[in-house]
């Protein structure tokens, strides 16, 4: 199958970089074919500007080529692999940012001849959330996790019924181990290897 990587972290050799590698080796290692988004890599800009926002409420075909770019590698995915870190209960600005300018009318989703919201990635059979998160698991379930409900429920909504979501979480990395870190890059590789 073809898998997307979207990665979202500013520094080269973090720990979310070494996430990121072990779910590419995961993913090659199962024999699909693995596209990589760097958001920081590339300076993805989060920022819709007016004149594109005009473009998506009119449902107008996105015209700017970078975003041209993103758009044909989620429509050809179907698998979506999602590595970021968890800062303040949510998603990177970079990452919402290339949700909202992406994941458009007529890419993520269609309205059918009622005006009705249906299902725009038919294609997509998994998306797969890994990220670290500074607090402890019960302090994320408290606060709701906004960033995995995001890409877990709302995204897979994009998806047809067999659209099947998972999730890795490194909880309270403030104070994990070398031991505890190397663990969780060893789980990413097992995981995204069987899905």
């Amino acid at each position: 199958m073809r898998a997307l990587v979207v990665y979202c972290h500013p520094v080269e050799g973090s720990l979310c970089s070494a996430m990121r590698d072990a779910a590419i080796h995961g993913l090659t290692s199962a024999g699909h074919q693995v596209d990589v988004v760097d958001l920081c890599a590339e300076n993805f800009n989060p920022v819709m500007p007016a004149e594109e926002w005009q473009f998506y409420m009119a449902g107008e075909q996105v015209q700017n080529p970078v975003l041209r770019r993103y758009i044909e590698l989620v429509q050809r995915s179907e698998i979506l692999v999602f590595v970021y870190p968890t800062w303040w209960s949510g998603l990177p600005a970079q990452l919402k940012g290339w949700l909202e300018r992406v994941l458009v009318v007529n890419v993520a989703f269609v309205f059918n001849e009622q005006n009705r919201v249906r299902p725009g990635l038919k294609q997509l059979r998994r998306i797969h959330v890994i990220s670290t998160y500074g607090s402890p698991k019960l302090y994320v379930q408290i606060v709701n996790d906004n960033g995995r409900r995001i890409l877990s429920r709302a995204l897979r909504f994009c998806g047809t019924w067999r659209t099947r979501t998972s999730h890795q979480g490194l909880y309270s990395l403030d104070t994990s181990t070398s031991e505890s870190r190397q663990k969780f890059l060893s789980d990413i590789e097992k995981k995204t290897a069987s899905l």
